[in-house]
């Protein structure tokens, strides 16, 4: 499988996020990706359901998910592991997106 089915299938992580902070869901977008349980999870995922997943770039990212330092973003994730389960707009009508099954 090389790409997800179609938008409808995801969901805005940007406007779940803002519930929790309307000024900047993105900071709770980044510490929920930052976990070491949701890394994993997102992995397994791309694993199974994304043919050109970056296996390599994926465990480099597994092994520093939950130290202090480690900070992960939504960009980042996708840059390096060519995930397709997350979705990243910049600009105004941008957001952060995650498939359903996320």
């Amino acid at each position: 499988m090389q790409s997800e089915s179609n938008q409808a299938d995801y969901i805005s992580l940007t406007d779940i996020a803002k519930f929790k902070d309307d000024k900047n869901p993105r900071y709770i977008i980044q510490n929920w990706m930052r976990n070491r349980n949701t890394v994993e999870f997102l992995g397994i995922r791309e694993s199974l359901n994304n043919d050109f997943f970056n296996r390599v770039e994926f465990d480099t990212v597994r092994i520093q998910a939950g130290l202090n330092s480690f900070v992960l973003t939504p960009q980042k994730w996708i840059e390096a592991t060519h995930a397709i389960g997350i979705i990243s707009k910049a600009g105004r009508y941008g957001g952060t997106y995650a498939h359903k099954e996320i």
